[in-house]
């Protein structure tokens, strides 16, 4: 039998909002384990290049792998934070006890409060021939290059105008790529404008309203079909236009990874505003589970700024609720409760706010 990891508080997931939790909890006071099940902590932050928006409380103007760095370093020189890479956990069970494997080995840890910061899973979308050799997922096109230094090919068809293929396509650009189009099915662009200006001043043109019919190619990808929709989100026939491209690039959201909540039987909701199916949760994040929290895209898709400040919430209630800070940690609780709602103030936050609303609503039904 392994032997049984007793800590204070355990967060799943080493992201912006794991260790924003764990530096959090810890200044308070508390001994906490991180599990991060890639080999470096830090999320989707290590292969961000991008500078971020917002305010000095959100690091505005530093680059997302600089911020996942001081994240990092803040927890690594924090006593009380300890950090087990390579470690993916497995199961929340009745008794309390998580399951995990690393190294090799099988790992039980026992926690008193348990923080999960598991993110998101890219979403797919269905078309012929969507198998082929030359099609990813936008976060796995930013590892390639921005982790491993390695372009995906040399023409590329963006599908998704949301933040995430803006600056992917513009990252692209950057490292000698050819962006031939970027198409997105909605009738507006979904990402902020200060990234559209800087594609569509690069030559690159944006298509709103337009899909992917097919990809086509021998042994992977060659070209792209795709066409204009009309207002019921219909193909256009006679609207076809084909592409050269050799890479084929989905940018079209994200799921919240809830695996884990579903497991340790949290009480979940779809909410499409939200992503897909989040756990209900109280103002400090404390799931229908008592002693687990959610924080960051688990509990419903953002920008990493909301993420950094819902792992902070996460962290100060988890510690609050362990009996430190007193009325530190209350007060610490009120300002991330008001950054998060200054964060979600603007046109950008407005479908979050929306999602929350329908979550908290008593009136509807769990599923």
């Amino acid at each position: 039998m392994p032997e049984v990891k007793e800590i204070e508080i355990l967060i799943i997931g080493g992201g912006p909002a794991g260790l924003s939790a764990a530096a959090a909890a810890a200044d308070l006071g508390a001994s906490v384990l991180v599990l991060e099940r890639d080999g470096k902590p830090g999320g989707q932050l290590v292969k961000q290049t991008h500078k971020f928006f917002g305010s000095k409380k959100q690091y505005a103007g530093d680059r997302g792998y600089q911020i996942g760095n001081l994240l990092i370093d803040r927890c690594q020189n924090n006593p009380k934070v300890e950090v087990w890479t390579d470690t993916t956990a497995l199961g929340i069970y009745e008794d309390g006890v998580v399951t995990a494997e690393g190294q090799g080995k099988h790992l039980k840890i026992k926690p008193q409060k348990t923080i999960v910061a598991t993110g998101a899973s890219e979403k797919m979308i269905a078309f012929p021939n969507n198998d082929m050799p030359g099609i990813y997922g936008a976060g796995a096109v930013q590892t390639l290059m921005n982790v491993h230094g390695i372009v995906p090919g040399q023409r590329v068809l963006m599908i998704g105008a949301g933040n995430i293929g803006l600056i992917v396509s513009y990252q692209l650009m950057q490292a000698g790529v050819e962006v031939a189009a970027i198409i997105e099915a909605a009738p507006a662009i979904g990402g902020y404008l200060v990234h559209a200006s800087k594609i569509r001043r690069a030559g690159v043109p944006i298509l709103t309203s337009h899909t992917i019919r097919e990809a086509y190619g021998q042994e992977s990808v060659e070209g792209a079909i795709i066409c204009r929709l009309d207002e019921q989100w219909q193909p256009i026939p006679g609207t076809e236009q084909d592409l050269k491209v050799d890479v084929i690039c989905l940018a079209v959201g994200l799921s919240p990874l809830t695996e884990l909540c579903f497991q340790a039987e949290c009480q979940m909701k779809y909410v499409p505003e939200l992503s897909g199916h989040v756990p209900l949760r109280s103002e400090s994040l404390e799931t229908t589970r008592p002693g687990l929290y959610v924080a960051g895209d688990v509990s419903g898709v953002e920008e990493a700024s909301s993420a950094m400040v819902e792992g902070r919430l996460a962290g100060i209630s988890a510690a609050y609720s362990l009996g430190y800070g007193n009325e530190a940690a209350a007060k610490l609780q009120a300002e991330a409760l008001a950054e998060l709602s200054e964060l979600r103030s603007g046109p950008a936050g407005q479908k979050t706010v929306q999602g929350i609303k329908k979550l908290m609503d008593k009136e509807e039904a769990a599923c």
